[in-house]
Order: C-alpha cells, then sequence, then structure tokens
C-alpha cells in the first residue's frame, strides 16, 4: 500500500502541473488572440486534455488525503457507529461507481483507438488520448476506495482518517 500512495502523490503532482499547463496555455491563447490577432490552433485542445487528466488522475489521491468536498452537517452530529457505517457505505458507493465508470470508459476508449476516431477539429487528435483518462483515473480511484474501506474501523483495518488526510493506527 505504501507503492501505492507514492504513486497516487506521484500523479497529484503531476495533476498541479498539468493544471498550471493549462492555465498557461490558455493565458498565451488569449494573448495570442487578442492582442496580437494570432490565435493558435492547439492551446484550447491541448488545455482541455491536460484539464481531464489532471482531474482523473488526482481524484485518487483527494480520496486518499481526505480533502475531497464533503458535505458534514449531518455526520459530524452523529455517534462513533454511525459515522463509522457512513464512512463504509460512502467508499462501497465510491468503489462500485468507480468500477462501473472505468469498465464502462474502457469499452468507449477501445471503441475509439479501435475506429480510429479523432477530434475533428484543426488539431484532429485522436480522441481516445483524452479517453483513456477515465478507465485509468477510476481504476486507480477503485482501488483507493478499497482501500480506504480497509482502514475504516470496523472494515478490518485498525486505521482511522483523520480530516486532514493524517491516518493514526
Amino acid at each position: 500500500m505504501k507503492t501505492f500512495s507514492h504513486l497516487l502523490k506521484a500523479l497529484a503532482w503531476i495533476a498541479a502541473l498539468l493544471f498550471f499547463a493549462a492555465g498557461g496555455m490558455l493565458t498565451y491563447e488569449v494573448t495570442a488572440r487578442y492582442l496580437f490577432v494570432a490565435p493558435t490552433i492547439w492551446a484550447a485542445e491541448l488545455s482541455q486534455l491536460c484539464l481531464i487528466w489532471g482531474t482523473m488522475i488526482a481524484m485518487p489521491w483527494l480520496l486518499q488525503a481526505n480533502r475531497h468536498i464533503a458535505v458534514d452537517v449531518m455526520t459530524d452530529r452523529m455517534g462513533p457507529l454511525a459515522k463509522t457505517v457512513c464512512r463504509l457505505l460512502s467508499m462501497a458507493v465510491v468503489a462500485l461507481l468507480s468500477a462501473v465508470v472505468a469498465w464502462k470508459g474502457g469499452g468507449i476508449f477501445l471503441e475509439s483507438f479501435e475506429r480510429g476516431r479523432t477530434t475533428g477539429s484543426m488539431l484532429d487528435m485522436p480522441t481516445w488520448v483524452s479517453e483513456l483518462a477515465i478507465p485509468v483515473g477510476f481504476s486507480l480511484l477503485f482501488l483507493q476506495a478499497l482501500i480506504e474501506l480497509m482502514r475504516t474501523p470496523g472494515g478490518h483495518g485498525d486505521v482511522e482518517t483523520k480530516r486532514d488526510g493524517e491516518v493514526s493506527a
């Protein structure tokens, strides 16, 4: 699990760089288009690709670090047993939905790859390049949700995840 945790942290840093690159490309595009009347054919599509991949590879780290959006107005008022049950149920739902999305996304990716679909834009990139991010990201999210299930007290693990992403034994 340590190796997987390190992989997720590395992917989170790569995601941050992809988000930074997307911002740079869009800034360049706006500057080129409106100040120099010389729009690019690549900036919008490549920045979109960076945003898609960045989002998909950052998801499992966000779950691991407990940095995702949480509406905890109800769970904060629950007792320890109810909180544990809610956590187990929510991680099971995340795992199930991630598995379904990874499976279906993998099928879409394979079909686009086999047919040689392209974006149809001026850059005309293969669509599978962006579609591959879905099964990759959701497969990693599925694995992390399973790890979180094991970490939850009562989920066959003795590690409790705190709100700030630290874990205690």
